[in-house]
């Protein structure tokens, strides 16, 4: 059935119970993942939300963020080894649902799990919401988990 599963994270906890679904999903059909997160870039405006850092304050800021993506993909990648399912570790950025679907067409993947966000009312109308923009513009089968 699927051979290549784009398993998303943003490290929330509703995330983690996509991961771990997603896992038990590879592991069920044989398949390998491919563990995906995004790294967002420091905003560059004042209007983004960016404080006056310098360029060196900057790049310490992204490090930790990429640092602590990478650990989400390693935890993704234990989880996988428990059950013999080979991983694909991807890092990857820009706008997270553009990110994804790009991710998955790059990596040859023929379904993505992912969780939704939870976001209700105002929230939702005013932040918008990746998972939507991802089943809208995804050529492959999205799994969504809440």
């Amino acid at each position: 059935m699927y051979q290549r599963i784009l398993v998303c994270t943003d490290g929330s906890p509703l995330s983690h119970k996509a991961v771990a679904s997603g896992v038990a999903l590879a592991a069920a059909l044989g398949a390998e993942i491919v563990a995906f997160t995004v790294v967002d870039l420091y905003p560059q405006s004042y209007f983004e939300g960016a404080l006056m850092l310098n360029a060196k304050e900057i790049e310490a800021i992204e490090s930790q963020w990429r640092d602590k993506a990478r650990g989400l993909l390693e935890t993704i990648q234990k989880k996988a080894e428990e059950v013999n399912v080979k991983t694909t570790v991807v890092l990857g950025q820009g706008p997270v649902w553009d990110a994804i679907v790009k991710a998955a067409k790059k990596q040859k993947c023929d379904l993505i799990v992912m969780a939704s966000h939870g976001r209700k009312g105002v929230a939702r109308l005013l932040l918008g919401s990746e998972t939507l923009a991802v089943l809208t513009h995804s050529h492959v089968p999205v799994l969504v988990l809440r």
